[in-house]
Order: C-alpha cells, then sequence, then structure tokens
C-alpha cells in the first residue's frame, strides 16, 4: 500500500520546521564552542586556560550521558502518539535551556550554583536532542516524495550548518565590537538569548503541519507500535548496530569540525582567533552552497557511493589535510579545512534521506533515535574532549586526524552492508525499505 504524497507547498512547510530545530541545536553548541574562553572565565575562573578549556568541553561532552535517555524515552514516544507532539516538546526544551545559560549569574556572584546550573540546563538539552534530531529526520522523510528524498532531506543537515554559521558569526561579532571587558561580563550572552526567539519561530511553524503522511495511514490502520521501546529493540536491533558505526564517522567528523576545530586552531596550532573564526566561516557557507546539489545527486546515484566516497577520502586524507593545517599560512590552513568539510558535507547531503529509511514506519523514530544518540553520546559530544586530551597526553597534534581514521575504518562495514534506498517508498508500516523482511506479521487494515 502506497500513501499519498504531499503536495509541494506543505512538504516545504514541513521541511522548514524540521530543519529549524536542528539549527537551533547547532547554533548552540556553536556559541558555545566559540565562546569558551568567555564561559571558562565565568564559570571556572580559578582554573588555568588548558583546564577551563578541558572543563568548558566537558560541558559539551556530559550532556550527552543523557541523550540516549532522550533517544530512549522521545523516540519510541513519536512512534506511538506521532512526530509532531514530540517534536514540538523538543524544540522549547532545547531553545529554552540556550536561552536560560543567556540568563545565568556568573561564578563571582552565584559561586559554585553557576556551574552546577550551567551543567543542568546542558543536560536538558542533552535530553531533549536525544528525540530532536531523529524526529527532524523522519519528519522530514515521510513528508518528502520519495524520488526526492535526497534533496529535501539535505535541508536537516542544512539547517545544522545555518545554526553553526549564525551562531559563529554572533559569537565572532561580540569578540570583534565589544571591548574585552563588555565581552568577558556580559557580552557573551548575547548569542545564547538568541536561542529564545529562533525556539518560538520553530515551535510555530511545527505546530500548525499535521503529521506526517506516513504516520497518519499507519494510525489509520492501527499499525503504529503498541509498546515501541520493546518493540524497536525486537524488530530492528541489526538497523540500529549498523546505524551507530556509520554514525560514529559522521560525529567525530562533525563534532572536530565544526565544535573542536575553533579551539584546536587559535589554542593548539596557534593561529589568530579573527583569522580561524574567518576561515572557519567561509568554510561552512560553502559547505551550505553545495549541501543541497549533493543531496539532489543522491536522488540520482544513490546514497552509498556518497557515503563510502566520504568514509574512504576521509580514511586517506585525514593526515594530509592536518599536515596542512599545521602549516599556520592562511592558504594550507584554508585548504585542510575545505578537504574536511568537504568530506563532511559528502555525509551531511545524504543522511537526512538515507538514515530514516534504514527503518519501517512502525519503528523508525525509535529506531532512528536510539541508535542515533547512542552513537552520538559515545563519539559525537566526547570529540571535543577526547582530541584535547589526547593531545595534552601525547604532545601530538595530529591526534584529530587519527581519531578521524579510526571512525572511518569503523564506518565502512556498515555502510556495504545498507541497503540503497534511493527513490523507495518508504511508507510502508512494517516493511524494512530495501528488503523484503516485515518486522510485523500483521498486515495492515484495509483502506
Amino acid at each position: 500500500m502506497k500513501v499519498d504524497e504531499a503536495d509541494l507547498p506543505t512538504v516545504r512547510k514541513a521541511v522548514a520546521g524540521a530543519a529549524i530545530g536542528n539549527g537551533v541545536e547547532w547554533f548552540d553548541y556553536a556559541v558555545y564552542a566559540y565562546l569558551t574562553v568567555q564561559i571558562g572565565l565565568n564559570f571556572f575562573p580559578d582554573f588555568s586556560p588548558a583546564a577551563q578549556s578541558l572543563l568548558v568541553f566537558a560541558g559539551i561532552a556530559i550532556p550527552f550521558v543523557l541523550r540516549p535517555l532522550g533517544g530512549i524515552i522521545l523516540g519510541p514516544l513519536g512512534d506511538r502518539f506521532g512526530r509532531r507532539q514530540v517534536l514540538a516538546v523538543t524544540i522549547v526544551l532545547m531553545s529554552g535551556a540556550t536561552f536560560l545559560i543567556g540568563l545565568l549569574p556568573s561564578f563571582s556572584v552565584i559561586g559554585f550554583a553557576a556551574p552546577i546550573l550551567l551543567l543542568t540546563f546542558r543536560l536538558v538539552q542533552g535530553f531533549s536532542t536525544g528525540g530532536e534530531y531523529g524526529g527532524a529526520a523522519t519528519f522530514i522523510a515521510e513528508y518528502a516524495p520519495a524520488k526526492r528524498r535526497g534533496f529535501f532531506g539535505s535541508f536537516l543537515e542544512f539547517g545544522t550548518l545555518a545554526g553553526t554559521v549564525l551562531g559563529a558569526i554572533l559569537a565572532t561579532g561580540v569578540q570583534l565590537g565589544l571591548p574585552e571587558e563588555d565581552l568577558n561580563s556580559w557580552g557573551w550572552r548575547i548569542p545564547f538569548l538568541v536561542a529564545g526567539p529562533l525556539g518560538l519561530v520553530g515551535f510555530y511553524l511545527r505546530s500548525k503541519l499535521e503529521d506526517t503522511p506516513a504516520f497518519r495511514a499507519a494510525e489509520k490502520q492501527d499499525t503504529t507500535a503498541s509498546a515501541p521501546f520493546r518493540e524497536v529493540l525486537r524488530n530492528v536491533g541489526p538497523q540500529i548496530l549498523h546505524l551507530i558505526g556509520f554514525v560514529m564517522l559522521l560525529n567525530v567528523a562533525n563534532y572536530t569540525l565544526l565544535t573542536y576545530m575553533p579551539t584546536y586552531l587559535t589554542q593548539t596550532i596557534d593561529i589568530d582567533e579573527t583569522e580561524a573564526l574567518v576561515v572557519l566561516i567561509v568554510v561552512m557557507v560553502v559547505m551550505m552552497i553545495v549541501i543541497t546539489p549533493i543531496g539532489r545527486l543522491s536522488d540520482r546515484i544513490g546514497r552509498k557511493p556518497l557515503l563510502l566516497g566520504s568514509a574512504i577520502s576521509t580514511f586517506v586524507l585525514a593526515i594530509p589535510a592536518f599536515w596542512l593545517i599545521s602549516q599556520k599560512g592562511w592558504v594550507p590552513v584554508t585548504i585542510g579545512i575545505a578537504i574536511l568539510g568537504i568530506q563532511l558535507v559528502l555525509m551531511l547531503g545524504v543522511i537526512g534521506s538515507a538514515l530514516p529509511a534504514m527503518f519501517p514506519t512502525r519503528n523508525r523514530y525509535g529506531g532512528f533515535s536510539i541508535g542515533y544518540a547512542l552513537s552520538t553520546a559515545a563519539f559525537g559530544g566526547t570529540a571535543p574532549l577526547i582530541n584535547t586530551a589526547l593531545i595534552q597526553a601525547t604532545g601530538n597534534t595530529y591526534m584529530p586526524a587519527f581519531y578521524l581514521m579510526l571512525a572511518a575504518a569503523v564506518a565502512i562495514y556498515p555502510l556495504i552492508k545498507m541497503p540503497e534506498t534511493a527513490g523507495l517508498d518508504i511508507s510502508h508500516p512494517t516493511r524494512i525499505p530495501g528488503t523484503d523482511r516485515y518486522v510485523s506479521d500483521r498486515e495492515p487494515a484495509a483502506t
């Protein structure tokens, strides 16, 4: 049974509503990463600069402990009660926590309560993002026409890049536009406060849409998950493991380039802060320009060639890219960052369409969210902390390249095993796309 596709204006609204939530998530990561010095001074003033960096990056890594819990709770709820309702909750929690960080008193005002509250709000963000990304990807994939799912799915990660660029620009703007004393005392708060109105826009867009055609059809046929968490583990366990293996590379690359690289360039390689931020912003803008053409290309040639190409090229080119960055001149640094950006955008342009299609409608939100949250908790938010700790322990500035190579080697096998789903209908409630396997013996009710 094939579900009728939504009209194009509705698809565009659905894509915008889903992508803006992902943008808010990465907006927070960007402002947090680009303002590590100011956050360290305000919340950990008694520590050395190196220790402050480790503590700030711990503030990125620790909330990912709750991300799997968010995936386990919110993802299956999205399979039981609908994608839209859960996504409305996640964007309010996520943007609200970011906004409140901008209002937090510093250590000098309330003492140890300041870092404790900072961590609390970060934990709320970690929980909410556990259900945000899988839901947003599912929402877009189930609304998009089968033949254009790659194109529309790429806008999910366009939101990632847009949120990161906006956060980077605002953080850079306050750094360049304010005296150091004002920046360190109150100016760093401005980007965090912007998350409030961004979240309200996303909530409004999501609240004006119906749930996805695939979920509404499954609900009408009474084939939605009745015990969603237990079903997810029983029905799509192998798909979750394959997703975790691939998403290891995605997250190590994502968080190394978009979150860790500002600190790596300025504190490890000793590049001028303004030069480093400008290079990163330019590379990310170029990634934004090419990401939707890459998604469109995946509709023509398939998802697997692009994903495998990204994994193999990351393994081969990670060390040359970091060697170029170590030369410190703006030309080799830009080329090295661009190499990492190309490898990453090949994945980002495809995952919004490829990963939700690994699961049937009945278990899509839960299976995707649990696998993605587990992998991101282990390998995503920890990447800046691991890279910093490895460099400090070994003195070897190429450690991020070795970590990328390890992740790429792990990702190749699940990518080979992944079925090609470009152009396939993924709306069947119980059939795993690209296979002849069904996750339930129960036939949908006649329509």
